[in-house]
């Protein structure tokens, strides 16, 4: 892969991949599953209009895309009760680490309400890590809600990050300090986008106040827990796992194309990172996108469908309408054009702005035929590689996902697993070839 045969990343270097709770446990009971049964009919019927002009797999997903039962998370694909057997599978890919997230919602089901045998099972899902070498990597907030917090608003009111900080303090010293390595919030722009700009997520709003309100009380509520969790234990590594764009003009001479693409940089990468820069042990974020920017914003973006030459596409973890002139390929299963090399812009970026150590807390790929995800490893720790070589301290990758899981309002059939899960035949595991070749390429790497 390197130009230099004996290149080796840094010792400790953090091999990983990625899990959410909600995406991957099952039978989980929150308002994204309410939201799921309340929309799961319309999400089917409209899929054709949503979907067809643009997903190049439409004609494969189709009968899928239709079906309400794929908008319903369900039992998930049973990592809650095969996780044992999920860990062995992260040994044999080489990997030393595994990202996961603690489901609030079974913790504290109502309000004040603690369910300690919810809190004894993550206890046992992390010795049983780290009895396998493996490094757990602890998220707090993946963008699910107890029912009950939902009701009262969610982090619209900055109040209520009490309860979120109430939460973090009753769990810090069974799950949070074993596990040395702490995310408090996912993808805080990621939400606020898809959740209060475009409506897509619940609770489905334009409103862009209660967005820059929410924005700003998930940074609140992180500066809040890292003082806590510092206070507690304070070898602990604490961050968060933001998602940062690769936004460029289109133009690159042009000053509209030049100020859009700076603005939603600004916004969108920045922004968060800025109000928690010294409340960090080292900066974490997620890459999925390189966009390119020509034109102004667009105004209400609510009006249409989502369409990748008007408004954006499925999923796209971006709240910013300008007119998007990606090239043309290569997309993956979701639309997205890829362009991973790119994450080195964005490393280079962060090791210049906040100067800490940076982990790739997500990078992945829908990819269900397996024809990019080596390419898209292959890319992505090359640029890594040039990263550190330059000057940068990337010191772990986790892959998003270690198993095909729920992708949110897309459903079951988008699949990012490095390992395939078919639901239709008992949650039968089946490690990818691109996989094979990561976990080789780790061996040889380390």
């Amino acid at each position: 892969m390197s130009k230099d045969k004996n290149f080796k990343f840094p010792e400790g270097f953090l091999w990983g991949a990625s899990v959410s709770s909600h995406q991957v446990e099952g039978n989980n009971h929150n308002q994204w599953s309410e939201w799921e049964l309340a929309h799961a009919n319309e999400l089917a019927a409209t899929a054709e209009k949503r979907l067809a002009h643009w997903l190049p797999t439409w004609n494969e997903i189709k009968d899928q895309a239709e079906n309400p039962t794929n908008y319903i998370s369900g039992q998930a694909v049973e990592h809650y009760q095969r996780y044992e057997a999920d860990f062995d599978l992260v040994k044999k890919l080489n990997l030393n680490a595994l990202r996961f997230g603690v489901e609030w919602s079974r913790i504290e089901p109502q309000e004040g309400q603690w369910d300690q045998a919810a809190i004894d099972y993550y206890k046992k899902y992390i010795a049983e890590l780290k009895n396998r070498g493996l490094q757990p990597v602890i998220n707090l907030w993946h963008w699910t809600l107890p029912v009950w917090f939902a009701d009262k608003g969610g982090f619209v009111h900055r109040r209520n990050t009490d309860y979120f900080v109430r939460f973090v303090e009753r769990i810090a010293k069974d799950l949070i300090v074993p596990c040395k390595w702490v995310l408090t919030v996912n993808e805080p722009n990621t939400y606020i986008g898809m959740s209060y700009l475009e409506g897509h997520w619940p609770p489905q709003k334009y409103n862009p106040i209660e967005a820059a309100q929410v924005y700003y009380n998930l940074a609140i509520a992180h500066r809040r827990i890292y003082q806590l969790l510092k206070k507690m234990e304070p070898q602990l590594m604490v961050g968060v796992a933001t998602q940062c764009n690769n936004n460029q003009p289109k133009r690159p001479r042009n000053l509209i194309d030049k100020f859009v693409a700076g603005s939603a940089n600004y916004v969108w990468n920045w922004w968060f990172l800025n109000r928690v820069r010294k409340h960090q042990d080292f900066v974490g974020f997620n890459y999925y996108f390189t966009d390119y920017f020509k034109g102004l914003i667009r105004k209400n973006p609510m009006r249409h469908y989502r369409d990748p030459h008007r408004t954006g596409r499925l999923g796209h973890r971006g709240p910013f309408k300008a007119r998007r002139h990606n090239p043309p390929g290569p997309l993956n299963d979701l639309g997205w054009y890829m362009e991973p090399s790119s994450i080195y812009k964005i490393i280079r970026q962060i090791a210049k702005k906040y100067k800490q150590p940076v982990l790739v807390t997500e990078n992945g790929v829908a990819d269900r035929h397996d024809q990019y995800r080596k390419w898209w490893i292959e890319e992505t720790l090359l640029a890594i590689e040039k990263a550190n070589a330059h000057g940068a301290n990337v010191i772990g990758y986790f892959h998003w996902s270690l198993l095909d899981n729920f992708e949110w309002n897309a459903g079951w059939w988008p699949k990012f697993g490095l390992v395939a899960v078919d639901r239709e035949h008992g949650m039968k595991r089946t490690i990818r070839e691109s996989a094979k070749w990561y976990a080789a390429k780790i061996k040889e790497l380390s």
